[in-house]
């Protein structure tokens, strides 16, 4: 330990990424990125805004790119928040809004990172196991607590819960802020974000990593009521008022306009997805249902870590968590479908 440390630094137990290796041939599985390219249009963009301009600072409210995302959801530019990754506006969430009186919870099998938030601000935290299927309860969430935040699609697991459910949970409470992190929510959830004109204590958090393909611009945004947004902003503007460069601001508004783009990309993601399932089951695999862009499986007859360093001795890697009630899972991110082939190819020959 550094003599210099806070005892909030000492304390922290950080968020581990997915391994990001240099590895020839690899076949990347790990950590749910697009198999595909960008948007074409987002491209363009980037390459239209590597010029003179990038010696001046970005345009600190975004508005553009504010506007455009606001304009899909019928809903005004005031009603929506930019930031580096979802991350980061998950992170003014916790900061500005969930530090409430009572516990913040959140499910026991969920994003590793709200853990390490609630350590960095001092909020107080209570997991909610997840049933005995995997999926949320929604009933567990029904007493008191300072705000509840859940992923939909949850992560690692996959399963989505209907957006009926969402709107029970909002309206048990209106005094409780319900935060829904729609990381994986265009392969086959529904959002939230349509709730929110009718929602004050909504506050609905996306990213363009994943369905946009954009993971290395690090975009993302929450969708909300005014007072909620403008929480995030007086954090935001306490911290970084310049979240997003010049060319993320470009691509993201660029891909977001390509609805072409998405709805064939998302589409093909979801295709390989239920085709990947179907193989691993026939392998012999337990596969929970998914509403996103990987899947979660076990085998009855084989440990998670031994099958997760076997694929990684052909180079091919997946996510495992050495994590009670999960350990036996890996997370498979659906690649491309001869990626997905291969795995299926070399999952064969090691069973």
């Amino acid at each position: 330990m550094s003599r210099f440390w806070s005892k909030i630094v000492h304390d922290l137990d950080p968020y581990v990424p997915g391994e990001q290796p240099r590895i020839e041939g690899l076949i990347k599985l790990n950590t749910n990125e697009n198999p595909y390219p960008p948007s074409p249009k987002a491209l363009e963009a980037i390459r239209r805004a590597t010029d003179e301009p990038l010696r001046l600072y970005p345009d600190p409210v975004s508005a553009e790119l504010r506007e455009t995302i606001a304009a899909s959801f019928g809903l005004e530019a005031g009603n929506i928040f930019v930031g580096n990754g979802s991350d980061e506006v998950l992170a003014h969430a916790f900061m500005g809004l969930l530090k409430q009186d009572g516990p913040l919870l959140f499910p026991d099998i969920t994003y590793s990172f709200y853990p390490v938030y609630c350590g960095l601000y001092g909020i107080e935290a209570k997991k909610i196991p997840l049933a005995d299927d995997m999926s949320v309860d929604i009933d567990a969430y029904r007493g008191p607590a300072g705000a509840i935040i859940l992923p939909n699609p949850n992560a690692p697991t996959g399963i989505a819960l209907p957006l009926a459910d969402i709107r029970k949970l909002a309206e048990a409470d209106r005094d409780r802020l319900l935060v829904v992190d729609e990381a994986y929510v265009d392969f086959g959830g529904e959002s939230a974000a349509a709730l929110v004109p009718d929602f004050d204590n909504i506050l609905v958090i996306r990213t363009f990593s994943k369905s946009y393909s954009l993971a290395g611009s690090r975009v993302g945004f929450a969708i909300g009521q005014r007072p909620l947004i403008e929480a995030l902003e007086r954090v935001k503007d306490s911290f970084n008022s310049y979240p997003l460069d010049r060319l993320a601001q470009a691509a993201a508004t660029a891909a977001w306009k390509d609805r072409d783009w998405f709805e064939a990309t998302r589409s093909r993601i979801m295709m390989s997805r239920n085709r990947l399932a179907g193989d691993l089951t026939e392998l012999g695999f337990e596969v929970l249902p998914s509403a996103a862009n990987f899947v979660f499986a076990r085998h009855a007859g084989h440990e998670g870590a031994s099958l997760a360093a076997a694929l990684r001795a052909e180079a091919i890697l997946v996510r495992h968590f050495n994590k009670p009630r999960i350990s036996d899972y890996l997370r498979i991110t659906v690649g491309t479908e001869a990626e997905c082939s291969r795995l299926v190819e070399v999952l064969r020959k090691i069973l």
